[in-house]
């Protein structure tokens, strides 16, 4: 929820180890204030290329908080583990 890997651009994401299919869930608004989509969007490609097992979702016009689709999102990721 509003999620983005920190650090300055250009900061390298060779990290190592796996999350071998961790479920991971990255929402945030097309226009938030805090985190650009482009970080979100660049994140969630870093955790896939890790083995997580990536949903990402960014929600027109929000702004900078959580809405009920995040809630149920994760709701149904909890319930399935």
């Amino acid at each position: 929820m509003s999620g983005g890997l920190i650090g300055p651009d250009g900061t390298p994401r060779n990290y190592p180890g796996s999350f071998d299919g961790t479920p991971m869930f990255l929402g945030c608004s097309e226009r938030d204030f805090h985190i650009p989509k482009e970080r979100v969007e660049y994140s969630a490609q870093v955790l896939q290329r890790m083995g997580g097992q990536v949903t990402a979702r960014l929600y027109p016009n929000m702004g900078h908080t959580i809405n009920q689709d995040e809630i149920h999102v994760v709701q149904a990721m909890m319930a399935a583990l």
